[in-house]
């Protein structure tokens, strides 16, 4: 492995490293653009390079990407990434309070750690974690979506109703297409666009980024005190890398796990560690008001996300994310096999992965250290230049999915929904769990029954399947003892 480092540090590799992290972070940072998009996009120009050398480019640009959503998400309250979304909840709130450089700071680093302890599963524990996930089979993938869905209510805000109620909106919303079980297409109103169903990033864009453009221009015209922040520099003390350690490592655990699991997502991996940390805080009431470990569980967890999809896919040619999936095609287009041919034709390809994710993360962190002034004036735009700007993105960010203009109707519509929701206090983050994970749930579903003629016995009685059953109940009871709970107190203090 010491081998490829020679190869990793010629002047080209550097160079790309350099232009891809910096890339990635700043496309991250620009509401409507993804790292889907950029990679995507610079696939062909890789076709000159040799394999490994493409490769250092687009992973440091899977790694800047996946990083620079944290600073939109913190002042504009716009996640640059999907990956990004858990972060707006306490990211913009501490950021109102004047700690901008606070918030950002903390994001860094919990990216940093995030991205080093899924490093280093990458490279100790790749082959068996690997074999782990081999033994999951349907319903065991049925069973952790279902215990994922239950985590929605833990993320509800204040009313559980709220948040059941948007939790089933998403459901709906992603019915539309194909079912997973006939291929038969359903709720598609006629329009054969819908026959693959609505696309997660004009959804995403919708909800996030034109539904605060929408805010941002309904508070312009009311005259009210702009809402855009700004941070000239990072504000991170030596102390808080040992004080928020168990944060740090649980949040970098869980992301790490969530990414291996194909289809799961950076996402999801940020809701998920987002959700434990506020059950295990002392002081789950402020979760959404600023919190700092609400911003260090999401962080900290959607960049540990990066390494634990990478070992799938090297380890068995499977995607983790849609990132993955391209980082598949680019393998297949420079001639080299993904999957344990891999690792036992091209080892010196495998370590080239492994090496610039681990200094891809140095590099982010450097660079994000240092330049966040420059990347916040995005921020510190006039309003009446960012709006018109941020809606071309999201335009240029929908259409370019599928050149469609389909895609950009639905990024519109799904804005204005999410203005009503937030004006009505229906959380969004409970929506976008459902629409992402219901389609999910629904094909392993399918396949678990298929296999036993209809049987669900297996839920149960699968180790893995019965396991995570079980905690998905015992979930369910505890969160609703818990608003139980407090309905109970707040009455009585009422009464009081």
């Amino acid at each position: 492995m010491l081998d490829s480092l020679a190869t990793l540090f010629s002047l080209e590799a550097l160079l790309l490293m350099f232009l891809g992290t910096s890339l990635g972070v700043i496309v991250g940072a620009i509401p409507g653009l993804t790292g889907a998009m950029l990679i995507a996009l610079s696939l062909p120009l890789t076709f000159g390079m040799s394999g490994e050398m493409a490769l250092v480019l687009l992973i440091s640009m899977y790694v800047g990407t996946v990083s620079g959503g944290l600073v939109t998400a913190t002042l504009l309250r716009i996640p640059g990434t999907p990956a990004s979304m858990m972060t707006t909840l306490d990211g913009y709130p501490l950021a109102l309070q004047g700690k901008s450089g606070r918030a950002l700071g903390l994001g860094v680093m919990a990216s940093l750690v995030g991205g080093l302890v899924s490093w280093g599963f990458l490279v100790i524990l790749s082959a068996p974690l690997a074999k782990l996930s081999l033994q999951f089979g349907p319903f065991d993938f049925f069973a952790l979506v279902m215990m994922a869905l239950i985590l929605i209510v833990s993320v509800s805000g204040e009313s559980l109703i709220n948040g059941l109620l948007s939790g089933t909106l998403g459901l709906l919303a992603a019915m539309p297409g194909a079912s997973a079980a006939t291929g038969q297409p359903r709720w598609t109103l006629g329009f054969h666009e819908l026959n693959d169903g609505l696309k997660l990033l004009p959804v995403l864009i919708g909800l996030f980024a034109v539904n605060q453009v929408l805010s941002e221009a309904w508070n312009l015209n009311r005259g009210q005190a702009a809402s855009i922040l700004h941070s000239n520099r990072i504000s991170l003390n030596i102390s808080d890398w040992f004080t928020n350690r168990v944060n740090l490592l649980r949040s970098s655990l869980i992301g790490t796990f969530i990414g291996i699991l194909p289809g799961i997502g950076a996402n999801i991996g940020s809701v998920v560690a987002y959700s434990v940390a506020k059950s295990q805080s002392s002081h789950p009431e402020k979760f959404g008001t600023g919190t700092e470990e609400g911003i260090i569980a999401s962080e900290a967890a959607n960049n540990a996300t990066v390494g634990g999809a990478l070992i799938p896919l090297i380890a068995m040619g499977i995607p983790g994310s849609v990132i993955d999936a391209i980082l598949l095609g680019a393998l297949v287009i420079h001639g080299l096999q993904p999957g344990p041919l891999l690792m036992e034709q091209n080892p010196e390809v495998v370590h080239i992965i492994m090496w610039t994710m681990l200094f891809s993360n140095l590099l982010m962190f450097g660079l994000m250290t240092f330049s966040i002034g420059w990347l916040a004036k995005l921020a510190s735009l006039p309003k009446q230049l960012l709006i018109p700007t941020i809606l071309t993105f999201c335009v240029i960010g929908s259409y370019a999915l599928a050149n469609r203009m389909f895609d950009v109707w639905v990024m519109l519509g799904f804005g204005v929904i999410g203005f009503f929701m937030e004006r009505s206090k229906i959380p969004l983050a409970p929506f976008v769990i459902g629409f992402v994970l219901a389609p999910i749930g629904e094909e392993h579903l399918s396949e678990g029954l298929m296999q036993t003629n209809g049987d669900w016995w297996p839920l149960l009685t699968r180790p893995i399947a019965g396991t995570l059953t079980t905690l998905t109940i015992a979930l369910l009871v505890f969160t609703m003892y818990q608003h139980y709970r407090g309905h109970q107190l707040q009455a009585k203090s009422q009464d009081d």
